[in-house]
């Protein structure tokens, strides 16, 4: 396996940091990784090293306002700005590996990225990978947040709260909740234009599971407690057939955290060897 990492500037001039795991091998394929709220792609070392066993090319960029990419922590000034910056990086990968099959693969707001990015650009894709996606939120937020939020959102939208995330939700595997907490690229900050952003689209895609245009494998923990996985079904259910849906029994959010994580990764990349053998 090789690693590499650089820098680039989003169409607004912000230093967005990237990280590729691949292959000393040219890659069967190349899978452009979309991370949750408040984390980075650091956190993904396990996976990039299990997709580049298998053949494949992991490449990844911390969100702006995430990690080691620029902009306030947990803002974006649109929606449509981070599915920019998700166009931008799967143009370089077309720069890096040309004429390879590309894939996105989004977790938790990732998930709701790389799904809404599928329905509203209309991709040339090989597919899709969603785990966790943030379709819908798994618990209530308190409706006073939420109302700040909308109003916020209006004439203050860098306004920024905490976002009451439950570590202990996280993994069964407590040395990955610990590993979350003191981890001090991590954050725990949304801005009232980023929740209400991620919020409606979340609720878009939720509408508009038949219209999905590409194969899709959308895996979710039955035990999730961030995210709905109820939604993750029913989204699953109402899909085309090229759209493979999978509830892992028990498990909480982050499922390739999970202790059974070598069997979710292998989950994936047998999904990835049957749409790259398809072609």
């Amino acid at each position: 396996m090789k690693t590499f990492e650089w820098e680039w500037r989003s169409f607004d001039n912000l230093t967005m940091y990237s990280k590729c795991w691949a292959p000393e091998k040219e890659p069967r394929a190349v899978v452009c990784l979309v991370h949750g709220l408040g984390e980075h792609i650091g956190r993904y070392e396990h996976v990039g090293r299990a997709f580049t066993d298998a053949g494949y090319a992991l490449l990844g960029f911390d969100h702006r306002g995430h990690g080691r990419s620029g902009g306030q922590r947990g803002h974006t000034p649109a929606y449509e700005a981070l599915l920019d910056d998700m166009a931008a990086l799967l143009r370089q990968a077309g720069e890096r590996y040309p004429a390879r099959p590309y894939f996105l693969y989004g977790h938790s707001m990732g998930g709701n990225l790389v799904i809404n990015y599928a329905l509203r650009r209309k991709a040339d894709l090989g597919g899709v990978i969603a785990t966790g996606p943030f379709l819908k939120l798994a618990f209530q937020p308190p409706a006073v947040k939420v109302a700040l939020g909308r109003m916020m959102n209006n004439i203050a939208p860098g306004f920024t709260q905490t976002s009451g995330l439950e570590t202990a939700a996280l993994s069964r595997d407590s040395n990955v909740v610990q590993a979350y907490i003191n981890d001090p690229l991590v954050h725990n900050k949304i801005s009232a234009r980023l929740f209400v952003s991620l919020f409606d689209s979340g609720q878009y895609a939720f509408d508009h599971p038949s219209e999905f245009p590409l194969p899709m494998l959308l895996m979710h923990g039955s035990a999730d407690r961030l995210t709905s996985a109820a939604a993750s079904r029913q989204f699953g259910a109402a899909a085309p057939a090229f759209v493979t849906m999978r509830l892992w029994d028990g498990f909480f959010h982050e499922i390739h955290n999970e202790p059974e994580k070598d069997e979710v990764l292998k989950a994936m990349i047998a999904w990835l060897d049957g749409q790259v053998k398809a072609k």
